[in-house]
């Protein structure tokens, strides 16, 4: 395994993060009716209110001291009760397969024990392949599923409670 390491991305990182999003984006342009602008690049907005959010909290991933993708925590949730959410999440894909993206959401849950949510676009099959495999591992297998039209478009939720790390 490599050295994956997870720190919280500095306000002078966010345009990082908001450069990583053309490559989030041109991954999901797979499921979704995503369009290239006339420039070449996708037509993300900025999203200030987003990052000023106190309950958002943006990540950067590097592996061996590269960087290597992003995961945001937020508390956009679609369950009643969920506290917790993996608003983003993002490794370059020389990075996958190798329990990279598997370590960040482990560190995430152990730094915020309580309710959380993850979800994923049902047309996403490596996400809905990814979420499968690591979500029973992470939780001891306790966790529900529910189906959800999240902005028009059918998700697979998990619901699950994380607990502090044992001393």
């Amino acid at each position: 395994m490599p050295s994956v390491e997870l720190h919280a991305a500095r306000r002078d990182e966010l345009e990082t993060i908001e450069n990583l999003m053309q490559f989030y984006t041109y991954d999901l342009s797979e499921w979704l009716p995503l369009k290239l602008g006339g420039h070449g690049f996708f037509n993300i907005q900025p999203m200030p209110d987003y990052w000023r959010k106190p309950t958002t909290q943006p990540f950067l991933i590097t592996v061996d001291g590269e960087l290597a993708g992003f995961v945001t925590l937020d508390d956009d949730t679609h369950l009643e009760g969920a506290v917790h959410n993996i608003g983003y999440l993002f490794v370059a894909r020389r990075f996958r397969g190798q329990g990279v993206a598997q370590f960040v959401v482990s560190a995430l849950l152990s730094r915020h024990p309580g309710e959380w949510q993850i979800f994923h676009l049902d047309k996403n099959q490596p996400a809905r392949l990814f979420w499968a495999k690591v979500v029973p591992v992470l939780t001891g297998g306790e966790f529900t599923l529910h189906q959800r039209l999240i902005d028009e478009y059918s998700c697979t939720v998990y619901r699950f409670q994380a607990f502090s790390p044992s001393p």
